[in-house]
């Protein structure tokens, strides 16, 4: 037999009707097992493959889950979708993912591309950029499900996964002070970006707890999360009068960057100037120092919003509040910062 086989194909050899031939493959309590196993023994000896456009018309799912992460290639990220994919593969769903680059419009067209594709739901850590919600709005009001990680949305109704960046930067800063470093430099991210301001926040709180005065040369903006933006924050620290003791980067990238300037300053770390980062990515337990570091549960965020995405989209008229959880890091102690 040429071409695709269909059902109507292996009804008219088997002399039955397609409804038959369809409830049998479907393994139907109503069918008897001895038709069971004939449609299905023709339908693998014939090629048969359901038409997956139609079988998503029957019953209104696609089993396809939208994805749209900042960028695919970091480890960050990687790590996050590896996690969702554990939950999704072993329930038959198939992640498609879309990378926003940390694009508003890229992020918003990934969107519009995905619902063209008909998936079930939307997992999505937002871009920098995103601080208008109505392309996320509009899922929510045409009942699409929506889990929002890692990067909060503020103000937005959704089920959101994300890590305590507070915290995380609270333990980054009370580590420092145990290590006896009284002039501690942050390196901030994006205004814009939650994650970042949280850091900042943690790190600024933490200074007052220990009735440390809050000094404004000693906070510096990078632009963005790479290696080579930690460069130019670093050395504009290095040029004030007063030299800081110690520097709590935003992330790892910014802090490998920052290392790489203190020693072509010939500054020892961490005896002159301790760092630390943020993220625990692989390549910190490489740098030289090792770098100390914030660990954050990227694979669990992954689980966990996929277990919650696909808990809503079997449950889509369950009347239910949007779940916050807020998933705890963990501090990392390695030579950049280890004093005694």
């Amino acid at each position: 037999m040429s071409g695709s086989v269909t059902i109507i194909d292996l009804a008219r050899e088997l002399k039955i009707s397609p409804s038959t031939v369809s409830r049998a493959l479907r393994d139907h309590p109503a069918i008897k097992d001895q038709t069971k196993v004939m449609v299905q023994e023709l339908a693998k000896k014939l090629g048969y493959q359901p038409n997956a456009l139609a079988l998503s018309l029957l019953y209104r799912k696609t089993n396809n889950i939208g994805i749209i992460v900042p960028e695919i290639t970091s480890y960050f990220f990687s790590s996050i979708i590896c996690g969702i994919q554990d939950v999704l593969d072993p329930e038959g769903q198939h992640a498609v993912i879309s990378q926003s680059n940390e694009s508003y419009e890229t992020e918003k067209r990934g969107i519009d591309t995905l619902l063209s594709s008909r998936v079930d739901g939307f997992l999505i850590s937002s871009t920098f950029d995103t601080t208008d919600y109505s392309h996320f709005e509009k899922l929510r009001q045409n009942n699409i499900p929506l889990v929002v990680f890692d990067r909060d949305c503020e103000g937005l109704q959704a089920d959101k996964v994300l890590v305590d960046d507070y915290d995380g930067a609270c333990q980054a800063v009370e580590h420092l002070i145990s290590m006896g470093c009284k002039r501690i430099a942050h390196i901030a991210g994006p205004k814009n970006l939650s994650i970042a301001e949280h850091r900042k926040n943690g790190y600024i709180d933490t200074l007052k707890k220990h009735n440390i005065e809050i000094d404004e040369d000693l906070i510096v903006q990078s632009q963005f999360f790479q290696m080579e933006d930690g460069i130019e924050p670093a050395k504009r620290l290095l040029k004030l009068k007063e030299k800081p003791d110690a520097i709590f980067a935003v992330n790892d990238g910014i802090a490998i960057g920052t290392l790489s300037v203190l020693r072509e300053s010939n500054i020892r770390v961490p005896e002159e100037i301790a760092v630390i980062g943020f993220d625990n990515d692989p390549f910190s337990s490489f740098s030289y120092p090792s770098l100390s570091t914030i660990d954050q549960p990227t694979y669990e965020m992954g689980m966990l919003a996929a277990r919650i995405l696909l808990k809503a989209i079997s449950s889509p008229d369950e009347e239910r509040e949007f779940r916050h959880e807020v998933l705890k890091p963990e501090l990392v102690v390695r030579d950049s910062s280890r004093r005694k």
